[in-house]
């Protein structure tokens, strides 16, 4: 009998110690899940989809995130960014370096400015820091490219420049800027393009070139196909036999064609056109004409390894009682990045059956911002 009344006096210190370890360990788990969920952060793709957690580090070019419900997830860099909990507006691209805690100061008399003016000093140093983040990464190329795509939505396209300063024996200046915009059902698709080249040598303007166009093709099965190119020109800068020729110019080109390749590497086509010619021409006499023309084109279009790809197009217009014209544009596109690339362009016409068109041959190296 005394030995289990002393048994259960003995539980009594006992048993307050573990609930107060549990009111502790409950806390502790409380505050930590509190802090946890103020400080998580999220994956952003390019598509919208977000992912809550944690991002681990950023190395070699691969965001490694602890996610909250799928566990740790590796994702390339240019496929997705990290926006901070302590930064929501500004997506990051690497985790800043672990700063160590101020040393605890003693607040007397003496040393309270001191330790103001070091607290003030280092709250400026983060703003500055802060601020230099945000703004790179308002103006970096992904996050430019990702604002662009949300105003396009299912449009794709891209934006490219070209410019030259040369100065030896003459001093010139070459320029062009370029944009084109394309979207594909399933069916159909549609491009638009706008392009703008200007050339100076001496002070004397030799190219101001304003030309849009556009494309419509519809495939009525897996060979088959139709389509329409409308394309405007406006040169004000064009010269033809010595004299000035300033003009503008629509063209439109309804035709018919066969795929003769379908691969996803490779395709090619071949058609036949119907054409008018519609020009204006305000250099000497003001004056329009209009032309009927028949032509022939073909089409390429080639996928390479390490991102590469070529596309080229060729128009043969044979006319009675003249030179035949034709045209030839081919281009080498390398993608550096997502959101990055560079191309090479040639491009030829010569005897253009509207018979003021200026002939032209041009080598071009484009860089681009793709969305």
């Amino acid at each position: 009998m005394s030995g289990a009344m002393h048994f259960n006096s003995g539980r009594g210190p006992w048993a307050l110690l573990i609930v107060a370890l549990g009111v502790m360990m409950a806390g502790r788990v409380g505050h930590a899940s509190e802090a946890t969920a103020m400080t998580r952060d999220t994956l952003v793709f390019k598509d919208g989809d977000r992912v809550h957690g944690r991002l681990v580090e950023q190395a070699g070019g691969v965001l490694v995130f602890q996610s909250e419900r799928f566990g740790e997830l590796r994702v390339p860099a240019v496929d997705a960014v990290v926006i901070k909990a302590e930064q929501s507006e500004s997506p990051v691209a690497a985790i800043p370096p672990a700063q160590p805690p101020p040393p605890k100061v003693t607040a007397t008399a003496e040393t309270a400015p001191a330790a103001t003016a070091k607290a003030a000093a280092v709250v400026a140093a983060e703003r500055a820091d802060e601020e230099r983040v945000t703004i790179w990464d308002r103006f970096s190329p992904s996050v430019l490219t990702s604002r662009v795509r949300n105003f396009f939505g299912p449009w794709h396209g891209r934006f490219s420049f070209s410019s030259e300063v040369v100065t030896d024996f003459a001093k010139r200046d070459n320029r062009a800027y370029e944009m084109f915009v394309k979207r594909k059902w399933t069916t159909d698709e549609v491009q638009l393009n706008a392009r703008y080249d200007y050339n100076k040598t001496n002070a004397l303007v030799s190219t101001d070139l304003m030309k849009l166009w556009g494309q419509w093709r519809r495939e009525f099965s897996k060979n088959l196909f139709m389509q329409y190119r409308p394309t405007g020109e406006w040169n004000r800068a064009s010269q033809l036999r010595g004299l000035p020729n300033d003009y503008t110019l629509l063209q439109q080109d309804l035709g018919v064609g066969y795929q003769v390749l379908t691969k996803a590497s490779r395709r090619a086509r071949l058609g036949v056109s119907q054409n008018r010619f519609d020009t204006w021409n305000s250099a000497v006499q003001p004056h329009h004409t209009s032309r009927d023309v028949r032509s022939v084109f073909e089409e390429a279009e080639v996928t390479l390894p390490w991102r590469m790809a070529i596309t080229q197009r060729g128009v043969w217009y044979p006319v009675s009682g003249q030179v035949d014209g034709w045209e030839n544009r081919i281009e080498l596109n390398k993608k550096l990045t997502e959101t990055l690339s560079t191309s090479l362009r040639h491009e030829i016409r010569r005897d253009n059956p509207d018979g003021s068109a200026q002939d032209y041959t041009r080598l071009k190296l484009f860089f681009g911002l793709d969305f």
